[in-house]
């Protein structure tokens, strides 16, 4: 069963991504683009307006092709659901420096408010350990917030996940582009890539 808990989803990315240093940031669909968007718009961020299931695999190959930059991937738990596999072909690759950051508020966000597993008693932190990632946690306070907070910017030496329980109230949407063409060429700007 889920644990109450009363932290702002977009306080918490906001304060993850405060002092992100030259990290690298894949969102998940919906919410959690909106709320990297409300931290501030960068050219290294990587919005996903599709490919539900996908970010955390997207920001595998990002940490295997950029392996000296923190790479930070935050999404919801109805995405990660949709990409569980995800979390073995990480472990085997095992980069050191993913970071994939779970917004848990039990509820399937984007399709109209439907209780997501989580909320029944799936431990997405457990399976991610499981699937044999060993850094797998999940953060219920300020505290944790603030622990991870400080370490964003720096690879971890392994590959992480930290699901964060946030409160399932609804933030006003703010969207950054959703032209892909311009976001991808924008964000190869920021890599030092020919767009």
């Amino acid at each position: 069963m889920r644990e109450m808990s009363m932290l702002d989803r977009r306080d918490v990315v906001a304060r993850l991504l405060k002092d992100r240093g030259e990290a690298l940031v894949i969102t998940g669909l919906g919410a959690a683009t909106y709320d990297v968007a409300a931290a501030g718009d960068d050219a290294r961020n990587f919005y996903l307006w599709g490919a539900m299931g996908g970010a955390a695999l997207i920001g595998l190959g990002l940490a295997l092709a950029q392996p000296d930059r923190p790479v930070v991937v935050i999404t919801g738990d109805g995405e990660q659901l949709m990409g569980l596999g995800a979390f073995a072909t990480i472990a085997v690759q095992a980069p050191a420096n993913l970071t994939i950051v779970v917004l848990d508020n039990g509820l399937y966000g984007e399709t109209g408010g439907q209780r997501s597993h989580t909320s029944g008693g799936t431990d997405l932190a457990a399976v991610a350990r499981g699937c044999g990632i060993a850094a797998a946690s999940r953060v219920t306070d300020q505290a944790g917030v603030e622990a991870l907070a400080a370490t964003i910017a720096t690879p971890a030496g392994a590959p992480r996940v930290v699901v964060i329980a946030v409160d399932p109230a609804e933030a006003p949407r703010v969207l950054p582009s959703r032209d892909g063409a311009y976001v991808r060429g924008r964000f190869q700007a920021a890599l030092g890539l020919a767009a």
